[in-house]
Parts: structure tokens; sequence; C-alpha cells
């Protein structure tokens, strides 16, 4: 009993050390998975995707968008997506999905398809670190904040694989995530982190898993339909000058045209936020089920438990604001970029300027 006593309370230094070189490994090719996206959108910038796009806006006698067949399927009119990306005509914002970032040049797809082999290849890698990190102290590896934000990298990860093998139109979000992940790890590693140790006697149960695995999945998918939204935003400005008949520049005209439209954005922002919301609500009676176990009582006013509420709150706010007619588009969106705030000041501002019961690990 003394040996396994002690073989709980002493970290494995080499399952630590193996979990740190994983976590460096991914860093790296997270690092060549951006290069790969960057070239991506290079290329495809150079297709004729961008060089119609382009000519749309030049005021020129080509400037009349194409018109977009339709075609009956068993009495309901369908439209068919054009291989030419061009704003719908003057009035209406009902314009289709740009190409991807690759717009349809073979060597931008090409890249492309290294960058997701390269972010598979990190996926494996830093999910690794996070396992040998758990395997090191034989507990869920969430104890303090350099844990959860390498699991938390890891998951934001994960959905982006899933969607896209689900056959999601995403390929968008290559690029916006790669980078973040890369400044969240680089912030884990040298701010965040901390040595292996075992758990204060708080965080000893069950609700461990429960609480914080669905805390960080929620964080994951939040962020992702926090991505979308910024980019619908600035998709939406962009719609809005075509519209009224202004020319955006040779960049913003690259990049956005091979965005989703603004609609496809926003719908699909909205979707992400509305289906996790009800797993966020568990995640807080979860949290507060453990403290009544942990600390006696469910809820006590602790920053924590405070900022999770105002997060439930702001979601709610943007998703009953979101199904009101008067308050979808912008304004929804405004209210969801405020709401992943609260989400973003709780885990890093309550976790590292106020002190509460939560306070027990650190960073």
């Amino acid at each position: 009993m003394n040996l396994a006593t002690t073989l709980a309370a002493e970290p494995n230094e080499d399952l630590a050390h193996i979990s740190n070189v994983l976590i460096y490994s991914a860093m790296a090719v997270y690092l060549l998975a951006f290069f790969a996206h960057m070239a991506e959108w290079l290329f495809g910038s150079r297709s004729k995707v961008a060089r119609t796009a382009a000519a749309l806006t030049a005021g020129t006698a080509e400037a009349a968008a194409p018109a977009v067949t339709a075609r009956a399927k068993g009495g309901t009119a369908t439209l068919e997506r054009p291989k030419v990306v061009t704003r719908s005509v003057t009035g209406a914002r009902d314009v289709p999905d740009g190409p991807g970032a690759a717009a349809g040049d073979e060597k931008g797809d090409l890249y492309g398809r290294i960058a997701v082999s390269l972010t598979v290849l990190a996926f494996l890698l830093e999910f690794g670190g996070v396992l040998t990190r758990a395997l090191s102290v034989r507990r869920a590896p969430w104890g303090n904040m350099y844990e959860f934000s390498i699991t938390f990298s890891t998951v934001a990860v994960g959905v982006y694989l899933v969607l896209l093998a689900l056959k999601k139109n995403i390929a968008w979000l290559g690029l916006p995530l790669v980078t973040t992940i890369l400044l969240d790890l680089g912030l884990a590693v040298t701010v965040l982190y901390t040595s292996s140790d075992q758990l204060v006697p708080a965080l000893h149960s069950y609700w461990l898993w429960i609480h914080v695995s669905t805390a960080i999945f929620c964080g994951a998918v939040f962020y992702v339909g926090f991505v979308a939204t910024m980019l619908y935003l600035f998709r939406d400005s962009y719609e809005t000058k075509l519209q009224n008949g202004g020319k955006p520049g040779r960049f913003a005209t690259s990049v956005l045209e091979r965005l989703p439209a603004a609609a496809s954005l926003d719908k699909f922002s909205y979707r992400l936020n509305a289906a996790i919301f009800p797993l966020w609500t568990f995640t807080i009676i979860a949290g507060a089920i453990w403290a009544g176990d942990a600390w006696g009582r469910y809820w006590g006013w602790d920053p924590k438990e405070v900022w999770s509420f105002i997060t439930w709150v702001a979601y709610a706010g943007y998703l009953h604001a979101r199904a009101t007619a008067g308050w979808k588009g912008r304004k929804a969106a405004y209210l969801a970029l405020i709401a992943f705030g609260c989400w973003l000041f709780n885990y890093y501002g309550v976790n590292i300027f106020v002190t509460g019961k939560h306070s027990y690990a650190g960073v």
C-alpha cells in the first residue's frame, strides 16, 4: 500500500518529458501547416476566380454578374453553384459561397491537402502529449491552466478535422485555426507551464472528468463559432460594399471572395453556438453539483461561478436575439463576440487576476 501511495503521489518524470517533447513537436508541425495554408491562399489568389472577381469590381463592361441558371428537380427549383464567384444583382444578398482557399487552382489545392495532412499529424502529436501528460500523473490532464490549454487546442483542432471528415465547407477555417493554436500553445509552454503534479484534494472526484471535459469541449466549439462570426462580419461588409457599388481592394477581393457567403457564415456560427449551448448549461449544473460535494454548497458566488453564469447569460442573449427578427445579422454577431469574450475572460482573466476557490492550481 505504501508503494502504491508513493507511485500515485510522485509523477513519472520520463512520461512528463515525453509529453513536453510531443507538444513541442506538434508546435513545429503546426508551423509547417501554417505555411502550407498560406501557400494555399497565395496560389489560390492567382487563379481565374480571383482575376474574375477583380474584373467584377473594376467598373468595366464585364462587371455585370453572370446569370445563375436554375433547373427543376421534382418541381423544386434549385440554383446551380457557379464555377466563378460573383456578387449578386444590386439589392440582393443571396450570393453563392466562395470556392475556398485554393480557389480552384491545382497548385493551391495541392498545398491545401498538404496543410490538412500536416494538421492531422500535429493533432496526433498533440493528443499524444496530452495523453502522456495524463499518464505521468495518473489522472485527468486538466489540473492547471497549462493542461487545460493543451487539451483545449487539441479538441479545437479535433472539431475542425471532424467537420472536414463530414465534408463540411470549412477549408477557410484552417489558417485562422492553426494560427491561433500556435499562439495558444506558445502561451501554454512559456507563461502557463506547470510541472506535472498531483491534484489538490478538492479535485479528487469523478466530477473532474465530467465537468472539466465538457467545459473544454464547449470552449473549443465556441471558439470555432467565434472565428466564423469574425469572418462573417468581414464578408458582410465586403458584400455590402459591392452591393452599394464600392470597389474593395485587391487583397480584400482575393481573400473574401473565396469565403462562404455572409449568410452561410452567419448560419454556421449560429448552429454551432446553438448546438453547444445546452452542453454549456450542463457544464454549469455539473460544476454546481461538484461544488456541493467538495465545499458543501452548490453556489457561492465564487468569481469562476459568476463568470460562468455571465457567459451563459451572454450566449442565451445571443441565441434569443438571433431568433428575433430585428436582431439577426450584425447585431446578433456582436453579441456572439461579447459572449465569447466572456468565456475567454472566464478562463484567462479569472484564473490569472482574480482569487477565489478555483485558484487552487496556480496557472
